[in-house]
């Protein structure tokens, strides 16, 4: 581990990361050590200044992350910081074995956190309130002693500074004069609006004269604004965790909060260049933590530039500044154009040239796909979240004919329910492909599974292309319809070939034709992905 992480910035302003312990109290992440390791690596790429690694001596899986991260991390940009409290009551710092293990962890920045709430004083530490200013005291310059960098997080201090002003900014002013570089002043429960974050931050950086910083809780779902307006207020120190995570319904998010300070508030607090990475760290730290990104979350998400009004396509057309706030390129984004019932003339010319598909101004044409697309949407079909169909459709209007590789004779699923509880799946697919009848009969978990390998066994010695293809997502929706079993079906299905993924869709009475409408127009669009020329 480099102790002297490489920055181009300077220390006046901080971007200080604690999803490897804030983010990881969220419910349903549980993260392993080498979690954290490819975490910690992704957030340096990205530039952030301070990474909060744990809490070492708490757990053996944080004293382990950080015995490793000094053999494993090459840090570029941040410093990995050690979390601790502060020491216990009537003892000293240099003799607890909490702050030994904070030492004995190597972090070269250490983050105490301390009771500013007098009734948690008296409550949960359960000692006086001058001697909780002297645990303050004490831990902090014995840290600083043995040469570490300290932070303080003022644990619950917007709850008391409510409940006692004179008391919270107390412990801040003990903090900063023993050695605290920032003092953070934390919404623990999360119940702050900006106008109340923005005034005690003003009042206490005013009569304390320390250097603060902001942590803010999700409660009101209003963390990032919080945030911000503590940094309105005089804060130069943000405490986020990617994408929100953390405990009950999260913390600010890291990505809003450095795409406002960077393209809002023109303040650099990242390396040149690592903003276009955002997008892609975002998603990937959600991999790690096996969530599914946030397809609406501010910047990142896939939605975040994706247009679907008509009247908004047509000014697009025009600017795309005109209902964008920022150009998505910016945050490592694009912008998408969703195709639906809702869509004009603008949004298929838009759509076209984006998937590369050349309408020539022909206004006739483009009012044909429009009629198409909601002819089928209001038969169930969507096509706003099934690219690869809408390409399909639209590329058989260009040329006059649906695009073939191959023509179906006819295809059968049968399910077995076999006296001893056991099931068999098979499914037949006949077809006609280069001028060859090829008849194909696989088994699998499910009648749709089971024509997936057969349309693959009939196809792939033609094809070979599509030995590639995995199918790797699945949703059923049933539409409205005259009563459950017969609903319309609808089946998303999405692909991939390694490279990249598409969805298709497929509408039927039965979900078993839907899926199989929806698995010829992933085969299809696969093999035209793979530049594999149709048949004539």
């Amino acid at each position: 581990m480099t102790e002297t992480a490489t920055s181009e910035l300077d220390d006046s302003f901080h971007v200080f990361d604690t999803t490897l312990r804030d983010g990881a109290q969220r419910e349903g992440i549980n993260l392993t050590v080498a979690d954290k390791l490819a975490i910690a690596r992704h957030l340096d790429d990205f530039g952030v200044g301070f990474i909060e690694g744990g809490w070492p001596g708490a757990n053996p899986r944080d004293t382990e992350f950080f015995a490793r991260a000094r053999q494993e991390i090459d840090f570029k940009h941040a410093k990995l910081v050690a979390f601790g409290a502060t020491r216990r009551p009537g003892a000293k710092a240099a003799e607890d074995p909490q702050v030994k293990a904070l030492l004995e962890s190597g972090a070269p920045v250490v983050t105490l956190v301390a009771k500013s709430h007098d009734r948690h004083v008296e409550l949960a530490l359960r000692t006086t309130l001058d001697e909780n200013l002297e645990m303050v005291r004490d831990t902090v310059s014995h840290l600083r002693a043995q040469g570490r960098r300290v932070f303080v997080d003022c644990e619950h201090f917007f709850d008391g500074y409510r409940a006692n002003p004179e008391y919270a900014k107390a412990v801040v002013r003990t903090a900063s004069e023993a050695g605290a570089d920032v003092v953070i002043l934390c919404d623990t429960n999360g119940g702050m609006l900006p106008a109340q974050v923005q005034a005690v931050v003003s009042t206490v950086l005013a009569d304390t004269g320390a250097r603060l910083g902001i942590h803010a809780q999700d409660d009101t779902g209003c963390a990032v604004a919080n945030t911000l307006a503590a940094v309105d207020a005089g804060a130069t120190h943000v405490q986020c965790t990617a994408n929100g995570y953390g405990e009950r319904v999260g913390n600010a998010n890291l990505f809003p909060v450095v795409a406002a300070l960077e393209l809002k508030y023109g303040k650099r607090v990242l390396p040149e260049g690592r903003l276009r990475e955002m997008t892609r760290i975002s998603h990937a730290v959600a991999e790690v933590v096996n969530l599914t990104p946030s397809t609406h979350q501010p910047y990142v998400g896939v939605s975040a530039f994706a247009h679907k009004a008509g009247l908004h396509a047509s000014a697009i057309k025009v600017d795309p500044d005109l209902y964008q706030h920022i150009d998505p390129e910016q945050v490592g984004n694009t912008m998408r154009m969703l195709v639906s019932d809702m869509a004009g003339r603008a949004s298929v010319e838009l759509k076209g040239k984006e998937l590369g598909v050349d309408l020539g101004g022909d206004r006739e044409l483009v009012g044909r796909v429009v009629e198409r697309v909601k002819e089928r949407e209001l038969k169930g079909y969507t096509y706003e979240a099934a690219d690869a169909s809408f390409e399909l459709l639209l590329r058989a209007e260009v040329e006059g004919r649906p695009l073939k590789y191959f023509d179906v004779e006819s295809w059968r699923a049968i399910v077995e329910d076999r006296p001893d509880g056991t099931h068999a799946n098979e499914a037949t697919v006949k077809l006609w492909a280069k001028g060859e009848r090829i008849v194909a009969t696989a088994e699998g978990n499910g009648p749709v599974n089971a024509l997936d390998r057969a349309l693959r066994v009939a196809l792939e010695k033609i094809y070979p292309q599509l030995a590639k293809l995995d199918l790797v997502d699945y949703k059923v929706r049933i539409l409205e319809g005259v009563h459950g079993t017969q609903s319309t079906t609808r089946v998303l299905i999405s692909t991939t070939d390694g490279a990249g993924e598409w969805s298709t869709v497929g509408v039927a009475e039965n979900v078993i034709a839907a899926s199989w409408q929806a698995l010829e127009d992933a085969y299809t669009y696969g093999l035209l992905r793979a530049g594999v020329t149709p048949a004539e």
